[in-house]
């Protein structure tokens, strides 16, 4: 098996930061380029509902900022030693942008959590990790959070 690309999606819950070291262990045991990535939910986009005297623009580019600052938090540690890791911030309803960047960069392997949003949240946005795992041009592996960390 060639494994060349791996695609490292966060929502920055605590599931996503269980999924951080096997997506490390294999960039580094295939060495493979590394990238991880996290989705601005675009509300506008999902709802079609205009947000007045909001610059959707101005908006983004904070949350992008604030989001490539958390990416380097919680992803130094487990990261250093790789030469190839690429950080990216996308704007869009989060299993669209995941499937349509590992479509488009010919990605191998997606890690992705399965413990992020619960409850009304689970409802409104339904499960990424689910919608991944049905539409992935790749093969995808999903890691849950321990039994004895969940609530």
């Amino acid at each position: 098996m060639k494994v060349e690309r791996i695609l490292y999606a966060t929502d920055f819950s605590e599931g996503a930061s269980h999924a951080l070291p096997y997506a490390v262990d294999l960039a580094k045991h295939y060495n493979a380029r590394l990238y991880i990535i996290n989705v601005v939910y675009d509300f506008v986009k999902a709802t079609g509902i205009h947000v007045p005297h909001i610059s959707h623009d101005e908006l983004f580019k904070e949350l992008t900022q604030w989001a490539l600052k958390e990416i380097d938090k919680c992803c130094i540690e487990e990261t250093r030693g790789l030469q190839n890791v690429e950080k990216i911030v996308l704007k869009g309803i989060p299993y669209e942008e995941i499937i349509k960047f590992a479509d488009n960069e010919k990605i191998d392997i997606i890690v992705v959590g399965t413990y992020g949003r619960s409850g009304l949240e689970r409802f409104i946005f339904g499960s990424t990790a689910e919608r991944v795992v049905r539409r992935a041009p790749c093969a995808v592996i999903t890691v849950r959070v321990p039994e004895h960390r969940k609530d």
